[in-house]
């Protein structure tokens, strides 16, 4: 797990912890058997590579102004 980790670095993912915890963040770092996450806000989530169950790449969609028909 910490392989594919480290092959992301950099982009956005979504990952999640058993049932009731998930994540979102680019990652920045791998290493120890941690997982860094920075947010939107900027703020470092510090996440186990062990009680990750379930990591999804973000593509994301950029908005583009005027209507849609």
């Amino acid at each position: 797990m910490e392989e594919l980790l480290k092959q992301l670095m950099g982009k956005k993912i979504d990952v999640t912890c058993g049932s009731n915890a998930a994540f979102r963040g680019d990652v920045i770092d791998v290493k120890g058997g941690v997982l860094y996450l920075r947010d939107e806000d900027d703020k470092v989530a510090y996440v186990s590579v062990n009680m990750i169950a379930v990591v999804y790449e973000i593509k994301d969609q950029h908005a583009r102004p005027g209507f849609i028909s």
